[in-house]
């Protein structure tokens, strides 16, 4: 008799596993509908990660284009400010203060030039405007030793 109650109660217990563990129909299709959406999800996630990452790596492309020619200028610009000193201390010419003063301007322009892009950190938020107002400051730093030049030959 107690084999008997033994193998019903196994049986039953057996039984209710296994119609327990078991889903109709309907929840297998939601559980699956629902992995699905979390998947596009991940995916969709996953996609925008990409397209940031590469316009990360293109903004970085292009900034480092832009400091390496912003860096050609302003070694450009100190050879042309050496070759001003150099014309002040030869003899034979008289330059007044107004041209020592414009040199040294020169040289504090350019050097605060480098000075911003050196420190600059590249970001997306700033870049248009920090960009524009470097191309600004070389534009005047360009035309201003024009004007020198022009003055001095008067």
């Amino acid at each position: 008799m107690k084999k008997s109650i033994y193998t019903f109660a196994i049986t039953a217990f057996l039984a209710v596993m296994v119609f327990t563990a078991c889903k109709s129909n309907t929840e297998k299709e939601a559980d699956a509908t629902e992995k699905v959406i979390d998947a596009n999800e991940n995916l969709d996630a996953v996609n925008e990660d990409i397209n940031v990452d590469e316009a990360k790596k293109a903004n970085d492309m292009e900034w480092q284009t832009y400091k390496e020619e912003v860096n050609t200028s302003i070694a450009a610009n100190e050879v042309r400010i050496a070759e001003l000193k150099a014309a002040l201390k030869k003899p034979g010419k008289t330059f007044d203060a107004n041209y020592s003063k414009s040199i040294q301007s020169f040289e504090d322009r350019n050097a605060s030039l480098k000075m911003k892009v050196k420190n600059y950190e590249n970001n997306q938020t700033d870049w248009d405007s920090f960009k524009r107002e470097v191309d600004s400051d070389m534009t005047e730093l360009g035309k201003a030793f024009k004007d020198l030049t022009v003055n001095n030959k008067k």
